[in-house]
C-alpha cells in the first residue's frame, strides 16, 4: 500500500469527494432549473467540502496521534459542519409579513451537506439513498399535498389590483361568498394615481385573507374575469415557499 494512501490521501478517498461532487451537483441542478435563491454552484460546493472536512476529520491528525497519549474524537468535527451549515441556511430564510420563503432550501443546503459528510465517512449507500429520498421529497410531496384535504379554517391570501371607480371590491366579495369563502381582513395595500399618458384611471391593490374549503386558485380565476380587474395573486397565509 502507498504511504500516501495511508495518509488518507489515496484513490478511496478521491473516490469518496467524487461521489459527493456527483450527488451534491445532481441537487443543485434541480434547484438551478426552478431558479431557487441557492443553485448549483452553492449546493455543490457545500456538498463537496462538507466531505472534504469529514475526510480531514478520520485522517487529518494520524501523524499527531500517539498510543495512550493523544485521543481525538473525529465525531467533533461532524457535529461542527452540522452547526456552521445552519449559517448559511438562515442566511436563505426570508419572512416577509406573514409568508416564509427559502425554507425548503434552507433544509435542502443542510440536506446536502449531510450527503457530503456520508460520502467522507465512507457510506455511500446512504449518501445515494438520501439523494434519492430528495428528489422523491421535492417532485412527489407537492404533489400529494396540493391533494390533501384542507381545513375551512385554513387562512388564504387574495392580492388584488383593479381600477378604483368601478364596484370591483363589491363585487369580488360576492363572488368570494357564492364560492364559500368567508372574508376576515381587508387591507389596502397601494393606491396607484391615474395616468392620463396611458389612458389608465387610479388603481387600488388590496389583500384579502379568506377562509373556506374550496380552492383559491379557481376562486382567483373568478375574481379576475371581473371587469376593471388588473391582477389577482393567490397564496396561503402562512405559505411556506422554497
Amino acid at each position: 500500500m502507498w504511504i500516501f494512501e495511508q495518509a488518507g490521501q489515496g484513490w478511496v478517498q478521491l473516490g469518496e469527494l467524487g461521489l459527493a461532487f456527483v450527488l451534491s451537483a445532481l441537487i443543485g441542478v434541480e434547484r438551478e432549473i426552478r431558479h431557487k435563491s441557492a443553485g448549483l454552484r452553492t449546493y455543490t460546493l457545500v456538498g463537496f467540502s462538507a466531505a472534504l472536512i469529514m475526510l480531514v476529520s478520520k485522517y487529518g491528525f494520524m501523524d499527531v496521534l500517539v498510543n495512550n497519549r493523544i485521543v481525538l474524537d473525529p465525531s467533533r468535527i461532524a457535529a461542527q459542519i452540522v452547526t456552521g451549515i445552519g449559517f448559511i441556511g438562515g442566511g436563505l430564510i426570508f419572512v416577509r409579513r406573514t409568508n416564509v420563503r427559502g425554507l425548503t432550501t434552507a433544509a435542502i443546503v443542510w440536506l446536502t451537506a449531510a450527503i457530503g459528510m456520508a460520502c467522507g465517512a465512507g457510506l455511500p449507500i446512504l449518501a445515494l439513498a438520501v439523494t434519492g429520498g430528495h428528489f422523491v421529497v421535492v417532485v412527489g410531496f407537492p404533489y400529494i399535498a396540493s391533494r390533501l384535504p384542507r381545513s375551512r379554517w385554513t387562512p388564504s391570501l387574495l392580492q388584488i389590483c383593479y381600477q378604483d371607480g368601478r364596484e370591483v371590491l363589491r363585487e369580488v366579495l360576492v363572488r368570494c361568498t357564492q364560492h364559500n369563502f368567508t372574508v376576515s381582513r381587508l387591507q389596502v395595500e397601494k393606491e396607484s394615481p391615474a395616468n392620463p399618458q396611458e389612458g389608465a384611471g387610479r388603481t387600488v391593490t388590496v389583500a384579502l385573507e379568506v377562509q373556506g374549503t374550496g380552492s383559491v386558485s379557481k376562486l382567483a380565476a373568478k375574481l379576475a374575469d371581473i371587469d376593471g380587474m388588473v391582477s389577482v395573486n393567490a397564496g396561503d397565509v402562512n405559505e411556506v415557499t422554497d
